[in-house]
């Protein structure tokens, strides 16, 4: 699975609106602004996160968008799942999106194989981590202090 900038910021803005999380919608220049996300491109995502479900809006002068659910009930994969597609590194190993592979044999392939635990590995985690726990890794290492190697990167 690789990350587009698409699914990053969709991520990047799920956050904002879980650390809003609450009865009132957050302004799409807010989320943009925070994020560093060009708008145009932010609403295109916030809509297609609309689609899914996954967050609601408010038009008008007091408009903006908030989650549809409690941010403990949207998982990464969800989200990753909507945008991105499969979370398989290759489509021969993927659950939802399987392609025939162009191996000659492919019940023997060793890539295959490989991947098969690679996409095992990941969905494990994406599947366990909530936008609730996103939220709550953001306030964890906000409190952390850094250190020199932080500086670095």
């Amino acid at each position: 699975m690789k990350l587009s900038v698409r699914g990053e910021y969709a991520l990047r803005a799920l956050l904002v609106l879980g650390l809003n999380y609450g009865d009132h919608v957050v302004r799409i220049q807010t989320i943009s602004d925070d994020q560093k996300i060009p708008k145009r491109f932010l609403e295109q995502i916030l809509n297609d996160l609309k689609s899914a479900g996954i967050v609601e809006s408010k038009r008008g002068l007091a408009g903006g968008y908030r989650l549809a659910r409690h941010p403990r009930d949207i998982t990464l994969a969800a989200v990753v799942r909507h945008i991105e597609g499969a979370l398989a590194p290759v489509s021969c190993v993927s659950e939802r999106y399987y392609e025939k592979c162009s191996c000659p044999d492919e019940t023997r392939c060793p890539i295959r194989n490989v991947m098969k635990e690679v996409r095992e590995a990941v969905v494990k985690i994406v599947e366990r981590v909530t936008v609730a726990e996103l939220c709550e890794r953001a306030q964890r290492l906000k409190e952390e202090p850094l250190s020199a190697l932080d500086y670095i990167i």
